[in-house]
C-alpha cells in the first residue's frame, strides 16, 4: 500500500501567508494581550508558528475536539477529549484551527467557548474549504488560504495518523 502525495501549497507559500496572518493579528490586536486556543492535534504545527510571528503577548491552551474518524470525511459526530486548562472570561481569544470544511465541529465549539464569556472570540484557520460548509454560523476571521475540494495531508493535517510533520501542504490519494 503506497500513498500519493502532490504539493498543493508549498512550504514557501504557508511559511509566508503564516507571516502575513501573524502580521494582521498584531496589527487587530494592537496594545492588547490575545489567548490562542490550538485545536489538537492537526493545528499544532500551524499555531506553534502563528505564534512565533505574533507580537502581542500571547497566552496559549489547547483543546482536543473532532468529527474525524480514520477516514477521509466528517463523520458529524463531534467529540470532546480534551477540554481546555484555564478560564476564558474577559480573555481576547483565537480559536487556531488547522482546516474548515463542513463547520460543524467549529460551530458546536464556538458555541460551547461563547458561554465562558471571553471579551472576544475569533477564529483563524490554515485552511478553508467553503464549497464543503453545511452550517451557517461559523465566520472565519483569518483564512491562510481557501482550498478545493480535495483531502489534504502534512503541516499537522493527517491521514490515519500519517503525514502531520510533512513541511508542505499535499493533497493525498490512497492508493491500496
Amino acid at each position: 500500500m503506497k500513498d500519493k502525495i502532490s504539493v498543493l501549497l508549498a512550504e514557501e507559500a504557508v511559511d509566508q501567508r503564516i507571516q502575513e496572518l501573524g502580521d494582521a493579528i498584531s496589527r487587530d490586536y494592537a496594545g492588547k494581550s490575545i489567548h490562542l486556543i490550538c485545536i489538537l492535534k492537526g493545528s499544532v504545527f500551524f499555531t506553534c508558528e502563528l505564534a512565533k510571528r505574533i507580537t502581542v503577548p500571547v497566552s496559549l491552551d489547547f483543546m482536543s475536539v473532532s468529527s474525524y474518524g480514520a477516514g477521509t470525511s466528517s463523520s458529524g459526530v463531534v467529540k470532546i477529549s480534551k477540554d481546555l486548562d484555564e478560564p476564558l472570561e474577559g480573555k481576547e481569544v483565537l480559536i487556531v484551527e488547522d482546516i474548515i470544511d463542513s463547520g460543524r465541529t467549529l460551530s458546536y465549539l464556538i458555541e460551547i467557548l461563547k458561554k465562558r464569556n471571553p471579551h472576544s472570540l475569533k477564529l483563524c484557520t490554515l485552511l478553508d474549504k467553503p464549497d464543503r460548509r453545511v452550517v451557517d454560523n461559523v465566520t472565519v476571521d483569518y483564512t491562510g488560504f481557501e482550498i478545493p475540494d480535495k483531502f489534504v495531508v502534512g503541516y499537522g493535517l493527517d491521514y490515519a495518523q500519517k503525514y502531520r510533520n510533512l513541511p508542505y501542504i499535499g493533497v493525498i490519494e490512497v492508493e491500496e
